[in-house]
């Protein structure tokens, strides 16, 4: 595409040094991904500036730059007021607006997103639709996977991944929806079908600051999904009426609406609940019939996800009876609510539960089917919101026999110095605080007898832990079994 072409599609930007116009081979904003014929986005992010490396994209072979401020450099340079929102609309020209061509569902909230998005790819691949996948744990494009840095990627990363989605007859795709991603505009230009609301608790307050700026930057994904009524293509809302937060998006979408629940009212409900450590029954009430389900997860939290799965599916007019067959059979998701059977007489369970909240649900879950003592071995990520520190702790004291206080990823700051915020939740009470994560998952395993349930809570699926500036490899399920191998065997 030659560069003029792509320029029609900003309507406020400057052209210096036009003196040419080249064919834009690719768009990258990342310098060292540059090659011959790149178009290159300067990108002003927390820690760097891409106004910086302009020149030495120049010299990998960009044929023009994107800025937000006048460079010095021997190709055209575009001036806008913001890089981020012009990538996002290039980005979509570029690679040929692919999300107009399949049916995409974004799922967002505080818990969950993981799980339901997994849900939803699993009965749709019953349906024998080709899926496409992007979330926390990687990218996955038919069978192919990628890791992902982010939950939600860049504009530009989404709509390459997109592009390749489509070479490879992609008809349906699955998007985690990260309020972060929201925020920034890095959803620009996605075209969805149906959003997906899970729930909302404290999270990411480092970022939002408040509650309600948290609520609203979520809400942004179901004011987007759009405001024309076309009753050949319907856009669908799903919400979870028995969140408050729910109220308010029915106010922000134009959207049909379509909810479920389990405490209040809903068209998609579940009812006569029975959880046993291996799975749950409920039935199923649909608008159109009812149903028992036996599901291979446990929890409430479970049946909410599979809930709001079952949801988006029937808005994206997939068959009810393939919707069961396909929820029956899936066996869960790496990290989330993951029992680690090493031959060991006591339950030990791997979750990515990270937010008071989700680490309540799952304990609360734990405590109707555990017959001895529970262990809860947790941390808090380094480098983010503070204030949710000694709720964790206090939620850990309240629901285990025996908490455990341990390091999730310090980063930057000194691991004794982020227990201690923990700790100043359980004042008084009974705890450990252990910073080294290995030598708590030991002492766990080595106090642990038969009848007893060890929640390693924090991590789930990661495979590392982040110390300082260091990336160590790092898996509690691996911990767990080499543990119970160390001391029970």
């Amino acid at each position: 595409m030659k560069l003029n072409e792509l320029l029609t599609y900003l309507n406020d930007h400057q052209i210096y040094d036009f003196t040419e116009n080249p064919i834009i081979q690719s768009i990258e904003m990342d310098s060292r991904e540059v090659s011959n014929g790149s178009l290159f986005i300067c990108i002003e992010g927390y820690t760097v500036d891409g106004h910086n490396y302009a020149n030495k994209a120049v010299e990998n072979g960009a044929v023009a730059i994107l800025a937000e401020k006048e460079i010095d450099v021997n190709v055209p340079v575009i001036i806008v007021k913001d890089t981020k929102r012009a990538m996002a609309l290039l980005a979509d020209i570029f690679y040929g607006q692919p999300t107009h061509h399949m049916h995409l569902i974004g799922v967002t909230g505080t818990n969950g997103k993981t799980t339901t998005t997994h849900i939803i790819e699993s009965i749709l691949n019953e349906a024998n639709k080709k899926t496409g996948l992007i979330g926390t744990m990687y990218i996955k494009i038919a069978d192919e996977l990628k890791t992902v840095k982010n939950t939600t990627p860049e504009s530009l990363t989404l709509q390459k991944t997109f592009s390749e989605m489509m070479k490879k007859e992609v008809s349906h795709a699955i998007m985690e929806v990260s309020s972060h991603a929201l925020h920034l505009g890095r959803i620009h230009g996605c075209d969805f079908n149906v959003a997906v609301f899970t729930n909302l608790s404290q999270d990411h307050l480092d970022y939002h600051e408040t509650m309600k700026d948290y609520q609203f930057a979520k809400g942004l994904l179901f004011a987007q999904l759009g405001n024309r009524f076309n009753h050949n293509e319907i856009k669908v809302a799903v919400l979870n009426e028995d969140e408050e937060a729910s109220k308010e998006y029915k106010k922000m979408t134009a959207a049909k609406i379509l909810t479920y629940g389990i405490d209040q009212q809903a068209d998609i409900m579940a009812k006569d609940i029975k959880m046993t450590s291996q799975g749950t029954q409920f039935t199923l009430i649909t608008p159109n019939a009812e149903k028992i389900v036996t599901i291979n997860m446990v929890g409430k939290f479970s049946v909410y996800n599979v809930l709001a799965a079952v949801a988006a599916c029937l808005a994206s007019s997939i068959d009810l009876q393939v919707i069961i067959k396909a929820i029956e059979s899936m066996v869960g998701v790496r990290g989330r609510f993951e029992l680690v059977d090493a031959g060991q007489d006591f339950t030990v369970i791997v979750d990515y539960a990270h937010t008071p909240d989700s680490l309540e649900n799952v304990l609360q879950t734990i405590k109707q089917f555990a017959t001895g003592r529970v262990f809860c071995i947790v941390g808090c990520g380094g480098d983010r919101d503070k204030t949710k520190r000694p709720l964790m702790a206090k939620i850990a004291s309240d629901y285990s026999d025996e908490p455990i206080f341990t390091s999730d990823n310090p980063r930057s700051e000194d691991p004794l110095m982020i227990l201690k915020d923990m700790e100043k939740g359980v004042e008084g009470l009974h705890y450990h605080s252990i910073p080294n994560r290995e030598e708590a998952i030991q002492l766990a395993v080595k106090k642990a007898i038969k009848g007893d349930v060890i929640l390693i809570a924090g991590k789930g699926h990661e495979t590392y832990q982040q110390i300082g500036n260091h990336t160590l490899d790092f898996d509690d399920k691996e911990i767990a079994i080499n543990a119970i191998g160390l001391f029970k065997k």
